[in-house]
């Protein structure tokens, strides 16, 4: 399926020739994406209509790691369209731009904004972004475990084993860092939220370390889910397919980013970060109130039947 015959009510679906170092500023992506408006159809006709929210999350507090861009940064509007009542975005010190970008989309629904620039390949960063959510707001009711790093490489004869560790760390260690730390401040219906990938499912021949680790934290939340049963804590995960979000043209080359995604099952397109915010509200809110230990594909119909 070429973009020609796509039907999509989306104005940015396909991506343009562009490439970015990591970790990627989602300013500077052409075209840009959307993190509110989701596509509706009737009558086999698309068009678009911002996400309203109807209080699902009203008075709770949510830290986001990797919140300023991306998959985290639909989540944390939706969230604040939910009336969140405090949500904390951790983000890199580069990523300064989109994290100034977000605080106005967050703060116009009164919800009240944390930004933290810090690297959670720290462990002791990983302490002082929960203990500087708490101090901010107090308590902690949702913790959405979202920043992610991936590097491109063909062929693992050639791949370098520094990067595989730096991708370990980035993608599944500072996850156990941040929720070690986290744990003691959550409470019965508190809700841990882990951002996977269809990779873990269906493998990615040139992502063998990234699907590695989304392999490890599909497999991180069904174990620390039957841990927390008993504490009423619930631990779910979401594993999108392709969306359109910098971390894409900052590991590839200009030529794949051309109209990357386009060819998916469902829609023939990639998928937009507001596509995904719903899956994470619904996991953050009383609304999958009896769910723990799964995971929610949300992925085009690249990969079915996988859980």
């Amino acid at each position: 399926m070429s973009s020609s015959d796509v039907i999509t009510a989306y104005p940015n679906a396909f991506p343009e020739k562009q490439t970015q170092p990591l970790p990627g500023i989602e300013r500077q992506m052409r075209p840009g994406v959307d993190h509110s408006k989701l596509e509706f159809w009737d009558e086999g006709k698309p068009s678009l209509k911002e996400y309203k929210g109807s209080g699902k999350l009203q008075g709770k507090t949510a830290l986001i790691t990797g919140g300023d861009s991306g998959i985290g940064r639909a989540a944390a509007i939706m969230f604040a369209r939910e009336d969140c009542a405090g949500i904390t975005i951790s983000h890199l010190p580069e990523e300064q731009e989109d994290a100034k970008a977000v605080k106005p989309e967050i703060e116009e629904h009164s919800t009240k904004l944390n930004l933290v620039s810090c690297d959670l390949m720290e462990k002791k960063n990983c302490k002082d972004l929960v203990e500087s959510h708490l101090q901010k707001f107090g308590k902690l009711d949702i913790l959405v475990n979202n920043a992610s790093k991936q590097v491109m490489c063909d062929k693992l004869e050639n791949i370098d084993l520094g990067c595989v560790e730096s991708t370990f760390q980035s993608n599944i260690i500072q996850m156990f860092a941040v929720t070690k730390f986290a744990l003691p401040h959550l409470k019965r219906g508190s809700s841990i939220i882990n951002t996977t990938s269809v990779v873990a499912y269906a493998g990615a021949p040139s992502l063998v370390d990234y699907s590695a680790t989304k392999g490890a934290i599909a497999a991180f939340t069904r174990s620390l889910a039957l841990q927390l049963i008993s504490k009423g804590i619930r631990v779910n995960a979401v594993a999108p397919g392709p969306v359109i979000t910098p971390l894409q043209p900052a590991s590839r080359t200009p030529e794949d980013m051309e109209g990357w995604g386009s060819g998916t099952p469902l829609h023939g397109r990639a998928a937009q970060p507001a596509e995904l915010g719903p899956a994470y509200v619904f996991l953050a809110s009383s609304d999958s109130n009896v769910m723990t230990g799964q995971v929610l594909h949300v992925n085009s119909g690249l990969h079915i039947g996988g859980s």
